[in-house]
Parts: structure tokens; C-alpha cells; sequence
């Protein structure tokens, strides 16, 4: 399921379902090539089971949400974006942006130079873009973007076109900015949630790449989510086994899959137009067909779903949200088209 629910037994990270980092994009803006948009999704709208809803606050003021840029190909950050949310206690939710470079984007804290101060959080289903000097920033509740069938996932892998995600939320951070705030023309991108709660920084959850987690368990998944992409290698034998099991790979070709797999890093080049999994990912890219094909040595190709049709033309891209925490959005009539037409695609 992407990214969702990367906790243990598909609950959270630290139990906080805010913390709980679903899926990373970065793609050249449509009409401007000099731009590019990054988008970090957290948070899911909805609890897998027992089926409910998530907190509605969208950001945990106590957490530190990151996105990393490794721009020399050695896998350690080298530009970072961190993003602070003010405590909804004290009235609607604010983002303060902070931008480090060098040594100092590697290392884990919430320092860092003010790009964007006090944008406000969007709960409703208009937009509420902030654009301080070369950036525009959105975060707050969409309309989740990814597509799949869990159901058919969960059920041995037998697909019926039935998209989980179709009337589900997410919280978005989407930034966009110039080209030259990334570095050169190919950069590695990943994104964290780190949990502030107990006095001191701790990584929640982290990743890139979609899906990564299912290859682990235990405490292989703990040391996973808190590690980092330089340290990758170490999972490269757990990658190769599950390969073997799930998709009946011979060990080296199992071993050379997985070290295509890893470090868990987005590689996007913004003079390129954008398609995953070789450059970056557009929110219309079927990454879970892409995944399904090499977990199972190409024995299945896809889920039957198709991307969603709620996108917007315009910054943030993602559509208004359904309020699907509220449980009776779930079975309305804009649900069942959405679902209907998330179905023809996947077909098509």
C-alpha cells in the first residue's frame, strides 16, 4: 500500500497516524520546465483495521516533517526542507519552512533559515496556497492521490479493481520551487517524520520509493523506518529473500533486483519530463503496477485500478478533500463514480 501505514501490524509509526509518511512525488511544474513541485503526503484519513478514522488534526506540532535532497549521489542530504507546525490548540494550524544546506542538512534538528513563515493549514476543501518570494506552499487535507486495491492485496493477490483510496484523505505538504534550489540536474530525494514528543528528535518514519516495507517485519521494519538511505545496503539479503519467496526469483537475480531497490532514494532529474519509476513520480503515475510486476517476477502486472480523476490543473494539484473521516462520505454517489471511473481506467 505505498507507504501507508508503516507501523507495526498496519498501524502507525509511534502510533500516531500523523506521523505515518504515504507517499513522495516530484515532477517538473506543467507549463513552467524551470520548476519543479515536491509533494510529501502524511497522514491517512482512515484506520485499516479496525476500519474508523484518524485524528483530525491535520500535523503534529511536535513533529518535524522533512524533505531530503542528496544532490552528489552518496546518498546523505545535502539540501534539506523542514517543516514545523504550530499547535492547534492555539487556533487553525500555521507552517513555518526552514531551508539548510551542507553538513547541517544530514544532521537531525529544526534549525535552519525561514523561507515560509506562518502559512496557514488547509481543513477545507479550497486551497489556501502561501507564495513567499521564489516558492508557493500548500499543506492541509486532500483528496489521497494513490491508487490501489488493498482488499485484492490482502486476499493473495486477487484483484478486482476495487480502489481503496478512491474517497480517502491525506495531508499534503507540496512545495514548489525553482530549479536551482535543487541542486544540479539529477538529485536523490527522500522524505521523514521525526516524533519531538518525548524532548528529543526521534525518525519515525522514512522513505521514498513505494511499498519498500513489505519486504520487512519485526524489528528489520523498526531499524528500517529509523535508518538511513546511505545505510541501505544492510537490507539488500532481507530484499533478495522476500523476492525469492514472493516472486520466485533465483538467489542472484533476487540479490541484483533488490540492489535496484535500494538505497531508498527518489532519483529525479527536472530537466526530464517526469515518469516513475525512471525519473521522479507524477500523481498519475501507477507505481503499484511498477511494484506488483517486480515482487512477483512479472506474474502480476496490475490491480485493476487506474489513477484518480479529482486532480487539479493548478498548485497543489490534489484534489479538494472528501472529509472521509467522516464515515458516511464513504459510501456517498461522488464516491461510487469516482470509484467507477478509477475502474475503467485501470482497465483500459
Amino acid at each position: 500500500m505505498s507507504h501507508h501505514y508503516s507501523g507495526p501490524d498496519f498501524g502507525f509509526p509511534h502510533g500516531d497516524a500523523r506521523l505515518d509518511l504515504t507517499d513522495l512525488y516530484a515532477f517538473p511544474k506543467p507549463g513552467e520546465a524551470d520548476k519543479s513541485i515536491l509533494i510529501m503526503n502524511v497522514h491517512p484519513s482512515a484506520v485499516v483495521n479496525p476500519p474508523g478514522s484518524t485524528t483530525r488534526v491535520p500535523f503534529a506540532s511536535e513533529a518535524l516533517y522533512e524533505l531530503k535532497i542528496d544532490t552528489n549521489g552518496d546518498a546523505v542530504a545535502d539540501i534539506a526542507y523542514r517543516v514545523r507546525f504550530s499547535s492547534s490548540a492555539d487556533g487553525p494550524q500555521t507552517a513555518t519552512v526552514r531551508r539548510v544546506e551542507g553538513a547541517q542538512a544530514a544532521e537531525t534538528g529544526d534549525s535552519g533559515q525561514v523561507v515560509i513563515e506562518a502559512a496557514p493549514v488547509s481543513t477545507g476543501r479550497d486551497a489556501r496556497v502561501t507564495e513567499p518570494g521564489r516558492y508557493r506552499f500548500f499543506a492541509g487535507w486532500r483528496s489521497d492521490p494513490f491508487f490501489f486495491d488493498t482488499r485484492g492485496a490482502l486476499n493473495d493477490l486477487q484483484f478486482t479493481g476495487d480502489d481503496f483510496f478512491i474517497d480517502k484523505d491525506v495531508c499534503s505538504i507540496a512545495l514548489e520551487m525553482p530549479n536551482s534550489a535543487l541542486g544540479p540536474e539529477r538529485v536523490g530525494l527522500w522524505a521523514r517524520t521525526l516524533d519531538g514528543a518525548g524532548g528529543v528528535w526521534v525518525q519515525a518514519d522514512r522513505g521514498a520509493l513505494p511499498a519498500q516495507a513489505v519486504f520487512l517485519v519485526g524489528s528489520e521494519r523498526d531499524g528500517y523506518h529509523a535508518g538511513e538511505p546511505a545505510n541501505d545496503a544492510r537490507f539488500i539479503a532481507v530484499f533478495a529473500h522476500a523476492l525469492e519467496h514472493t516472486g520466485g526469483y533465483a538467489p542472484e537475480e533476487a540479490r541484483r533486483v533488490a540492489e535496484t531497490l535500494l538505497p531508498d532514494m527518489l532519483s529525479y532529474d527536472p530537466t526530464r519530463p517526469a515518469s516513475f519509476p525512471s525519473n521522479g513520480r507524477t500523481l498519475t503515475d501507477d507505481v503499484a503496477d511498477a511494484f506488483l510486476a517486480v515482487l512477483t517476477n512479472g506474474k502480476v502486472t496490475g490491480d485493476k485500478v487506474g489513477p484518480h480523476i479529482d486532480l487539479l490543473a493548478e498548485f497543489p494539484y490534489l484534489g479538494p478533500p472528501h472529509n472521509s473521516y467522516v464515515q458516511s462520505h464513504a459510501t456517498s454517489s461522488i464516491a461510487t463514480e469516482l470509484r467507477k471511473a478509477s475502474r475503467r481506467l485501470g482497465s483500459s
